[in-house]
């Protein structure tokens, strides 16, 4: 924490120690330096998306509770931050909120079975769309709680953004006849 110098006409007695912070101006320094990672976007079908076959959304990072200190001597303070919920916005009108960093698509799973927490499924072609794909954002919600020389409290939650496009196509079955 800055102060100001302070000037002392000569042969003046230095003036008392300035006071130290309160812990709730400890606690706005140690949010301040809180670094909240961007979500990383990952889905099944990795690529693009087909309509009416579910998509799995999950995050392979930005899940992870973060937490930061600030001390001066006598007093420290932590703020910690907690993902709350994910909102997914899939491009065409719907939203999907999920109250983790959802669940990786299994390496044997049926492409056909729908993610347990946290998916959509595509009812609409994303032809003819700007770059013929939906705009798609994450978004994790953070609370913001501190700590610390017998006090705590809160701040007002935070957000971190990652914004995705999502091509989505239509599987065309031909009929040839025969038989």
């Amino acid at each position: 924490m800055y102060h100001a110098p302070v000037w002392l006409p000569d042969g003046q007695q230095t003036p008392a120690a300035a006071p130290l912070p309160s812990p709730a101006e400890l606690a706005q320094v140690a949010r301040s330096q809180l670094k909240l990672p961007s979500p990383e976007i990952v889905t099944n079908p990795r690529g693009d998306q087909l309509v009416t076959l579910p998509t799995w959304l999950w995050l392979a990072g930005g899940w992870d509770q973060q937490s930061a200190t600030a001390a001066v001597p006598g007093v420290s303070v932590t703020a910690v931050a907690k993902p709350t919920s994910l909102v997914w916005a899939m491009g065409d009108g719907a939203t999907v909120t999920c109250g983790n960093g959802g669940t990786p698509f299994p390496a044997s799973g049926d492409p056909r079975a729908t993610s347990p927490d946290c998916g959509h499924t595509y009812r609409a072609s994303s032809a003819g769309k700007p770059n013929n794909a939906y705009p798609v954002t994450a978004t994790v919600h953070w609370s913001i709680s501190w700590a610390g020389a017998g006090q705590a409290g809160t701040f007002p939650d935070m957000t971190t953004t990652a914004n995705a496009a999502f091509r989505v196509a239509e599987s065309q079955a031909l009929n040839t006849g025969g038989g």
